[in-house]
């Protein structure tokens, strides 16, 4: 079972909208696991103090390291297999290979960071991987670990529907989506593309490939429109 802990010192926002649709029958169902540690448990002093002000000077309070390992040692085994995730605009970027890796695996524990930052002795020494969702700041990193869960639990075993569900996505064969069509067969003066009704599947995947890559041409000319892509990686 895939198994999340978020350390936060707002533990009422999980599992939040992830309790809700596909993600949260997938969670009834038990075929994953949320979990919380506050943070502010293991806070200094009887305002339970967990950051302090940024040495060297500066604006903002930073997260003490020893208030966040308290958290970690007293939350996990020490041999928790799982990788240590801390949410943070400095990190890598979350992309759909590095979600698929982790939904294969026995599941993440997320720190969701408030605040100037941690304490780099804290990401130091608890091995923390620093993981981004976008180049913009939120107030805190539950926003940016429900959608790492949200990526990760949607790929796992049985919780979509279809299984090609997870295939024929933006991103997975390095491109883009193609455009999506359904009834009714005309609508506003507008029509479905005739190939997509003309049964001829050759056709409808040779279409698909060249749509994917002219969208990924215009929006996302960082990506490698023209790369390893075939008709195979549109077949339904």
């Amino acid at each position: 079972m895939f198994a999340a802990t978020l350390l936060t010192l707002f533990p009422e926002m999980f599992p939040g909208p992830l309790g809700l649709s596909l993600a949260g029958e997938a969670l009834q169902r038990g075929l994953w696991s949320c979990q919380t540690l506050d943070i502010r448990a293991h806070g200094l002093g009887r305002h339970r103090a967990v950051d302090d002000t940024p040495a060297g000077g500066g604006p903002g309070m930073v997260m003490r390291a020893d208030v966040l390992a308290a958290c970690l040692d007293a939350g996990l085994d020490a041999a928790d297999p799982r990788p240590r995730l801390l949410m943070s605009p400095r990190g890598k970027p979350l992309t759909q290979g590095q979600a698929r890796q982790w939904a294969a695996g026995p599941g993440l524990v997320i720190v969701c960071p408030r605040f100037e930052g941690v304490d780099e002795r804290a990401i130091e020494a608890r091995e923390l991987i620093e993981v981004s969702i976008g180049d913009y700041i939120l107030s805190g990193g539950e926003i940016g670990a429900l959608a790492v869960l949200d990526a990760c639990v949607r790929l796992l075993p049985g919780v979509m529907g279809s299984s090609g569900s997870g295939v024929q996505e933006s991103f997975e064969a390095g491109l883009l989506e193609y455009p999506h069509y359904t009834r009714p067969r005309e609508w506003e003066g507008r029509a479905i593309p005739e190939v997509l009704l003309s049964g001829d599947h050759a056709k409808i995947e040779k279409w698909r490939l060249e749509e994917a890559r002219r969208i990924t041409r215009e929006r996302r000319p960082d990506l490698d429109a023209d790369g390893g892509a075939q008709e195979d990686d549109f077949r339904r």
